[in-house]
């Protein structure tokens, strides 16, 4: 048994992808979940219709995390419907495929404003609300932060911010408030991906296959009841990071 029963989660970009497999597994602990979305609305309606189905409270909430007032309006909404909040799970995230020498400040910033500085005060409202009853933060890392992917700069040095995030917001809500990151490897193949280009990945990575979003959601569901864990950035890459 996790202890996560009856816990009030809320999981950021749950309407696709690994976001939505976690609220998933978090809902099949027993957790009350709220599906934050901003662009994929009908992914959202169908994270919450699946919650529902497994008898589990939820509700969804829409908020654009690029905007600076976003993340501590939406730990509010979450808070004031369900009545609390537990555990904050930072899954949201953009990544956008650039030319190194094509980026401009206005990519770069958008990056930054959803991947690090959204979390980041997400986390500060978060641990806020949790108060002396305390709680959990797992936010969502990528293992693109550890290899170079000249396509992906921005996003691979806003991922690396959230494992410094992570450590210092340990160091700081410790012992009410725990900080954890998962650090995914390549998870669900991005569309386009040549044939050739996989099997290259796959043959550098040691476990010899790609992660699947359950894989990470498992982890978050350890990191979110691991009572004595705290700081911790865990790689969920089949041994990717041991090259």
């Amino acid at each position: 048994m996790t202890g996560l029963a009856g816990r009030i989660a809320l999981v950021t970009g749950a309407g696709r992808r690994v976001g939505q497999s976690i609220a998933l597994a978090l809902g099949a602990e027993g957790c009350r979940v709220g599906v934050h979305y901003h662009g994929s609305k009908i992914g959202a309606h169908r994270t919450a219709a699946a919650l529902r189905g497994l008898g589990v409270e939820t509700e969804v909430f829409s908020a654009d995390l690029s905007k600076p007032d976003a993340p501590g309006l939406l730990v509010e909404q979450v808070a004031a419907h369900f009545g609390g909040l537990d555990l904050l799970v930072n899954s949201a995230a953009v990544m956008n495929r650039l030319p190194l020498e094509t980026v401009t400040e206005a990519e770069w910033d958008e990056t930054f404003a959803v991947n690090a500085r959204a979390p980041f005060f997400l986390s500060l409202a978060a641990a806020r609300v949790m108060g002396e009853r305390g709680g959990a933060i797992v936010s969502i890392g990528d293992h693109l932060a550890h290899e170079s992917w000249p396509l992906l700069v921005p996003h691979a040095v806003s991922k690396g911010a959230v494992e410094t995030m992570t450590r210092q917001l340990a160091a700081q809500f410790a012992p009410r408030v725990r900080v954890n990151a998962v650090v995914p490897g390549a998870v669900l193949a991005p569309e386009g991906w040549p044939a050739a280009a996989r099997q290259k990945f796959i043959d550098g990575t040691p476990m010899q296959r790609l992660g699947v979003p359950d894989d990470v959601a498992q982890a978050v569901v350890y990191l979110a009841s691991a009572s004595y864990v705290t700081g911790e950035v865990l790689f969920v890459d089949g041994g990717r990071h041991l090259r």
